[in-house]
């Protein structure tokens, strides 16, 4: 009995020094691929390709986008457009991500996109391909993250006004200030935990994405099933919903419109690309991240889509602005399917917090993401305060990139004080202009590298062309259709200020370089002694 125990400790050591060595091997491997492309090892290497999904995962976080975005969906088109509009605008998105995935895969480095340009590009057209690509990204990122948390600061609005009786029963309508306060407080929790080293976020960024699977699963058969009400399939699969009370009568058009929703829910997925110096085997696992949180995304986004679909039975009224949750669709879909059955809505907002727990999740990560990509673009030298900014702590954590991640969100926010129509110009940034950082360095792939790209071990092979070709002209599209009017007659009120926030960023990112930047930004340098 002694010597067989013996035996087995001898056995079990045995393993773990072959798994020790194992890990050793790949750190290694992961660490000398980082140094040929001119980064010594910074931040901590801990992340499994789990870990790495999850992140990006509860960034897409399809809890959070639909959630937000459901009432535009239901407003432009209803039922068809979000029902078919999904898988339509899923497959696409799967497209640029898997071009996207190519190239993480050739240069995994924390630079992800900027870094990607400067390569793809050369020499001579590098440092601005790389300028260019590196703000359009990480503007696009603190946009994310301001959208995120103030989408969450509105539906704990919502759910306080519900819980105090509703629109309709008296209940507590916050003010604006009250709103960018609890966006604020939001801001600071995701700032403190992004504190914590990276072994810790890895537990939250794995709970975050379980989160999302189990709360899209429950919800997609419970809101359904309480309803005393339901939609037929007829409806589900059917109905095109053309009033809109925007003045828009072509269906063509309405369809378009309400495709942001999905294009919307669907960003965030270059979060992988940002975590591959933290991620183990980082140019196989970096690209499986990205592609496998857009697809499982994509999948059980769907499902909540058709089962809250279900629950809908007048249109007109999820969207009234005078209905118990001020015009919030989801929360009234919620509210009413357990008052109607229960005669208390307490259910429905229990289900809220189930959605603002994701969204709160999903916020963390976009910061863990922005403070990735500030870190690695001041490592380059190309931000104000570079030295300050790509500064890691005794834990490996860009404490600092933290920090000036979420103080610029806030900062960002602060536009909803002065003018609702402002605050919405500076998020669209969060879908077109993040889309514009992702097609510029597979637009660089396809034309510039065509002939010179070296694929890493994950790559799309003859296809990888063609594929990158179609993600461009889809990003191309989309940023045309996102900038078109969505409500007619056009006033100061109604204008869609898309082109004009994108347009801004672009001519300060053009004319930052020409006056200054292309005197002294050489696109990504190396920080490895020689």
């Amino acid at each position: 009995m002694g010597s067989g125990m013996r035996n087995l400790e001898e056995d079990a050591a045995g393993l773990y020094l072959t798994l020790q060595n194992d890990d050793d091997i790949v750190h290694g491997e992961d660490d000398d691929r980082l140094k040929q492309l001119g980064y010594k090892q910074e931040l901590s290497r801990a992340l499994s390709l789990m870990a790495n999904f999850s992140v990006t995962f509860s960034i897409v976080s399809v809890l959070t986008g639909l959630t937000t975005m459901y009432s535009s969906g239901l407003t432009f088109g209803g039922p068809i457009t979000m029902v078919y509009g999904w898988p339509i605008v899923g497959m696409l998105t799967l497209i640029v991500g898997m071009s996207m995935a190519e190239i993480c895969s050739a240069y995994p480095t924390s630079g992800g996109l900027y870094f990607w340009s400067a390569r793809l590009c050369g020499n001579d057209w590098g440092p601005f391909a790389s300028w260019l690509t590196g703000w359009f990204n990480i503007v696009g990122q603190w946009a994310v993250t301001t959208s995120v948390d103030f989408s969450l600061a509105q539906l704990i609005q919502v759910m306080i006004l519900l819980s105090t009786g509703g629109k309709n029963g008296g209940g507590y309508e916050a003010s604006k200030y009250v709103v960018i306060a609890i966006h604020g407080g939001i801001l600071l929790l995701h700032a403190a935990l992004n504190s914590l080293p990276i072994s810790v976020l890895s537990f939250f960024g794995q709970l975050a994405a379980a989160w999302n699977l189990v709360g899209v699963v429950v919800l997609t058969i419970l809101i359904p099933l309480v309803s005393t009400e339901r939609a037929s399939a007829k409806f589900v699969f059917t109905h095109f919903n053309t009033d809109n009370g925007d003045g828009i009568n072509s269906k063509a058009y309405i369809f378009v419109l309400g495709l942001l929703m999905s294009q919307y829910t669907l960003t965030g997925y270059d979060a992988s690309a940002h975590m591959t110096e933290e991620t183990k085997n980082a140019d196989k696992n970096g690209p499986k991240g990205i592609i496998s949180a857009i697809g499982i995304s994509v999948v059980f986004g769907w499902f909540y889509i058709l089962g809250i679909t279900f629950a809908v039975t007048n249109i007109s009224y999820i969207l009234s602005k005078d209905n118990d949750a001020g015009g919030y669709a989801i929360a009234e879909i919620f509210y009413l399917a357990f008052k109607r059955r229960y005669g208390s809505g307490v259910g429905g907002i229990i289900c809220l917090g189930v959605v603002a727990v994701a969204i709160f999740f999903c916020g963390m990560s976009s910061v863990t993401s922005n403070s990735r990509m500030a870190y690695a673009f001041s490592r380059d030298g190309a931000m104000p305060l570079s030295s300050l900014w790509h500064k890691v702590n005794n834990q490996d954590v860009p404490i600092n990139a933290v920090w000036l991640s979420v103080v610029i969100s806030f900062c960002m926010a602060l536009t909803y004080l002065g003018s609702e129509v402002a605050f919405q110009a500076m998020v669209s940034i969060a879908t077109i202009g993040l889309y514009i950082a992702y097609a510029l360095p597979i637009l660089f792939r396809v034309t510039l590298a065509r002939k010179s790209f070296a694929p890493g071990p994950f790559n799309l092979g003859r296809y990888g062309v063609l594929v990158g070709w179609i993600a461009v002209l889809w990003v191309a599209t989309i940023s045309i259709l996102f900038s078109l009017p969505v409500a007619y007659p056009i006033t100061n009120e109604t204008l869609n200020y898309t082109p004009v926030a994108v347009g801004g960023l672009l001519i300060l990112t053009v004319s930052s370089w020409i006056l200054s930047a292309r005197y002294w930004f050489k696109g990504p340098i190396t920080n490895v002694e020689s």
